[in-house]
């Protein structure tokens, strides 16, 4: 163990909470591979080889969207803009309808805020879907679209995550978290719901029952300090609701944005925030490398890194492929569990509330 990593190595080992200066001086660590190590012992104290994932599908049923969040290339301004699309319910239970006989356990919708929708769409959506396959969970709409709901239709966060659970949500994603910090949020995505807004969207879900996964957008305009402090804000909701099951770090993509100029993260700053993810969020099990947004080569790796989790089969994912993502639009199970072997980890096949399907 360098020297320089010697001290928060001796934190780690007694479980003792690390600071922001910690997580600061983390990202500042030259040795990427001992910071590899120091986060892969904690992951392995955790779960040993155990590498999760699970056969799951996409839903984006619009990508028409009020707000203008400048590294977004998924959303268009409004209805008739070229690229903008709104499926019909039927179209986009069509989507689920499509794997009929096939064994997914979770569809994964996150849509844009569109001002032309009413709020019976969403629930027959929930509906319509819970109808044609019963047997699936629905993890969907990100706190900013629970913000957006609560404000357009007049209803408290509350009453919009009662009416939704209702209709067949099981828990929510952790989208549009982004980066909290006001200097850093204010640039990135300025007309969507500040960070306690989300963070309460998060609390009242947690209060009613729900489980939530958590993210943060990393690599585009934000400080190395802004990272950490995005993740203790994270730790101190999980301190108080113990509602969040996963940390997801969303890796910026510049394509087809307004900060198509910035150069995307380097490997070795991907795989830094990994690792210092784990070793800050003592509180939240599990770390997940999206290999949608990641690639196969650095997903594979960053279960070194701290990672436990890869995600799932995905199936049509478009947010990320439309802002430059040259990955696959799917995994077969059967590929998911060779990537993971070949890493030397033992793949596990999990529900959206990590029930264990199979041991591969």
């Amino acid at each position: 163990m360098t020297s320089e990593l010697a001290e928060i190595s001796e934190k780690v080992a007694s479980r003792e909470r690390l600071t922001l200066d910690d997580g600061v001086r983390l990202f500042a660590c030259r040795d990427l591979a001992a910071l590899g190590a120091l986060a892969n012992a904690d992951r392995e104290r955790r779960f040993g080889d155990l590498t999760f994932f699970n056969r799951n599908t996409h839903v984006n049923a619009t990508n028409v969207c009020e707000a203008s969040c400048i590294f977004c290339s998924f959303a268009r301004l409004k209805t008739g803009d070229q690229g903008a699309y709104t499926m019909a319910v039927e179209e986009a239970v069509g989507r689920v309808r499509a794997l009929r006989g096939e064994l997914i356990t979770e569809v994964h919708i996150v849509n844009g805020l569109n001002p032309d929708l009413p709020w019976n769409y969403y629930l027959e959506l929930l509906s319509a879907i819970r109808a044609e396959r019963p047997d699936i969970h629905i993890k969907a709409f990100t706190a900013v679209e629970i913000h957006y709901f609560a404000e357009k239709y007049g209803m408290s966060y509350e009453r919009v995550l009662r009416e939704l659970m209702a209709a067949g949500l099981g828990s929510l994603p952790g989208g549009g978290a982004e980066i909290f910090h006001p200097r850093a949020r204010k640039k990135l995505c300025d007309d969507k719901v500040d960070a306690d807004g989300w963070l309460e969207v998060h609390r009242v879900a947690h209060r009613l029952g729900l489980r939530s996964n958590c993210t943060m957008l990393f690599g585009s305009i934000e400080t190395v300090e802004e990272r950490v402090d995005h993740m203790i804000r994270l730790r101190e909701l999980q301190d108080e609701t113990g509602g969040f099951q996963t940390f997801i770090p969303l890796r910026f993509h510049h394509e087809n944005n307004r900060l198509r100029k910035l150069r995307e993260p380097t490997a070795a700053d991907t795989l830094r925030t990994y690792a210092v993810s784990r070793l800050m969020l003592d509180n939240i099990d599990h770390v997940k490398a999206y290999w949608v947004m990641l690639g196969l080569p650095l997903a594979q790796l960053s279960l070194d890194f701290g990672v436990d989790d890869i995600d799932g089969t995905v199936r049509e994912e478009r947010i990320y492929h439309m802002a430059g993502a040259h990955t696959p639009q799917e995994l077969g199970r059967r590929a998911i569990i060779e990537l993971i072997r070949e890493a030397g980890r033992v793949p596990v096949e999990r529900d959206t509330l990590y029930n264990i399907v199979a041991e591969a």
